[in-house]
């Protein structure tokens, strides 16, 4: 985990080494300064010599400039380092988690890793500047301190050693204790996040049915539940504080009675105590904040493994060792082929599937919900690999092709229709990030977007808010077939991307579809018959089985479960044309 983490410091390793030598540096010096101060005092103030007062004073204030030039030092590059790392290890995760299959995306909720690129990000980097400067810092202060300590006075010094093992003990007790908790916070802040996300992605249902008060209620639980953990590690950490100023306190004054012992005996001067009581509080004070990176440690190691996971992640879905870099034609066979998300044979939900469509064909599928409809095209752009058989584009198995070749071939219009912050060009250009504005106008005509958008007072320049909030369904809905369109693919892939738009502008879609891109292999899924009758044949799935293939005509006459769809839609129909 460390390994993988320190990979991420790349171009700021200069500023990472800078950093604890600089520290080292501010150390030695200050380590320098009670032995300074001894010296002024003995020598100077005691035996009343101006000249060595002026000249110690002096050197003082040297050491001093010295002093805040390598804090000012160590504490730039620490914080070039730590945001550099932040950055970086911040473009790995989003750069990971962009070449994820679906699959990959199902093991993480959308906000588990929203949590680990922000709030894990930061506990690490915090953790990485307090390692490179503060958890240099402590032990080269405590080490140079006793060095000098015992240099002055080694018997006095022993107290120190038994001081130690006291607080390191309760050091040691308050981490075991505090690290679960810690582990449990992370794992409440993804369901903090998740609800969050929830309530504002469903805002308009939330209001529609009037729960404002059930989402503040579920948000003050998950909210309090941190708070509970929180207030339960601090309190255990709280007692690093007391221990340590009860061990620094019991250190004075051990050493202030027994060095008055030893200064009216003569083997200690006045300055050598004042020097002494200083290097045990640089000592403490070097274990308290080595306490304190400990305690940054206990947070960000969990924060840590959640990073190394998004990092780690074994992407399922990757090129072939000699990939095929052309799609020559949108031919498409579905041969046995068994599928299951969970990649487990005894939890399929498609079951030896066996289709064959011919290039430029037009191919409806219907079924009822859950008949895995959506999971049967998924698998043509390779978006899951199949659990048994195969699947081959223009005679090659899809899992042969380069991956972003085959995608290129295939334009799909998901259930979900997705559209970005940014104008309408912006993300038309999606499909074609070199598109003229004379094809996004053609590919717009072809979806029947053209008219609604002009009537927008900025036209194909109006900008689109975060999730298409300022256009309706079947507006969205008609931009992103036009995005599709402007990939110019041998397979379309229309998922239930027109159940928004009215039969009439459904029907003159399929019409422009028919002329103008007869070339393309077009895949419709569909609930309305309407939308699928014309095409050259209509796929039946049932459970994951298909039940049934052929013409309108044929289906009407052979498949019952095609029949009971087209009279229920039929009588609807009808229905609402004698309301």
């Amino acid at each position: 985990m460390i390994k993988r983490l320190a990979g991420c410091v790349r171009e700021y390793k200069k500023n990472s080494l800078l950093a604890p030598l600089f520290v080292s540096m501010e150390v030695a010096i200050e380590v320098i300064i009670p032995l300074l101060m001894a010296r002024l005092i003995d020598k100077g103030i005691d035996a009343g010599n101006m000249s060595y007062i002026v000249k110690m004073g002096l050197m003082l204030v040297v050491a001093g400039l010295f002093s805040l030039a390598f804090g000012a030092l160590s504490g730039r590059n620490a914080a070039i380092a730590s945001a550099g790392f932040a950055k970086n290890l911040r473009h790995d995760m989003y750069a990971s988690v962009q070449q994820y299959s679906f699959s990959n995306i199902d093991k993480f909720s959308t906000a588990s890793i929203v949590t680990r690129l922000t709030t894990d990000v930061t506990n690490v980097q915090n953790a990485f500047q307090m390692i490179i400067r503060i958890a240099v810092r402590s032990p080269v202060m405590f080490i140079f301190s006793m060095i000098m300590a015992f240099g002055i006075h080694p018997k006095l010094s022993l107290i120190f050693l038994f001081v130690t093992p006291f607080l390191a003990t309760g050091l040691v007790l308050i981490i075991r204790y505090a690290h679960p908790i810690f582990v449990r916070v992370f794992e409440t802040y993804d369901k903090l996040n998740r609800v969050v996300q929830e309530n504002l992605r469903g805002i308009r249902v939330v209001k529609s049915f009037v729960r404002e008060e059930h989402e503040k209620e579920k948000f003050n639980k998950v909210s309090q539940s941190i708070y509970q953990d929180f207030c339960k590690a601090e309190r255990l950490i709280a007692f690093n504080s007391p221990l340590m100023q009860l061990s620094t306190y019991t250190c004075i004054i051990l050493i202030s009675w027994l060095g008055a012992r030893y200064i009216v005996g003569g083997s200690l001067t006045t300055g050598e105590l004042m020097s002494l009581i200083t290097y045990t509080t640089q000592m403490l004070m070097s274990l308290m904040m080595l306490s304190m990176v400990l305690v940054m440690l206990i947070i960000s190691r969990t924060s840590a493994h959640r990073i190394t996971e998004i990092l780690d992640e074994t992407v399922d879905l990757t090129n072939p060792e000699n990939p095929v870099y052309e799609v020559k034609n949108g031919d498409i066979c579905f041969e046995n082929v068994s599928f299951s998300y969970a990649k487990d044979p005894n939890k399929l939900c498609l079951y030896d599937v066996n289709l064959n469509i011919r290039s430029g064909e037009t191919v409806g599928i219907i079924g009822g919900t859950g008949s895995s409809k959506s999971s049967l095209v998924q698998l043509i752009p390779r978006l899951y690999d199949v659990t048994e058989g195969r699947v081959t584009v223009g005679g090659v198995d899809v899992r042969e092709y380069d991956i972003q070749t085959l995608r290129n071939a295939v334009a799909m219009v998901l259930q979900k229709n997705v559209l970005f912050s940014g104008t309408i060009k912006e993300n038309l250009r999606w499909g074609n990030e070199h598109a003229t504005d004379e094809e996004m106008v053609h590919a717009c005509k072809l979806a029947r977007a053209d008219d609604f958008i002009r009537s927008f007072p900025n036209g194909y320049d109006t900008y689109i808010e975060q999730g298409g909030a300022n256009v309706s369904g079947g507006q969205k809905q008609r931009l992103c077939i036009a995005r599709a369109l402007l990939k110019k693919p041998k397979i379309l892939i229309l998922d239930d991307s027109t159940s928004a738009v009215d039969t009439r502008t459904d029907a003159e879609i399929r019409k422009a579809f028919r002329q103008e891109i007869p070339g393309t292999t077009k895949i419709i899924i569909a609930q309305r018959i309407s939308s699928i009758q014309d095409a050259d044949k209509i796929v039946v799935l049932d459970g994951g089985r298909i039940n049934g293939v052929g013409t309108h005509e044929e289906l009407l006459a052979t498949n019952q479960i095609y029949q009971e769809v087209y009279y229920s839609q039929q009588q609807q129909k009808g229905g609402a044309q004698h309301e």
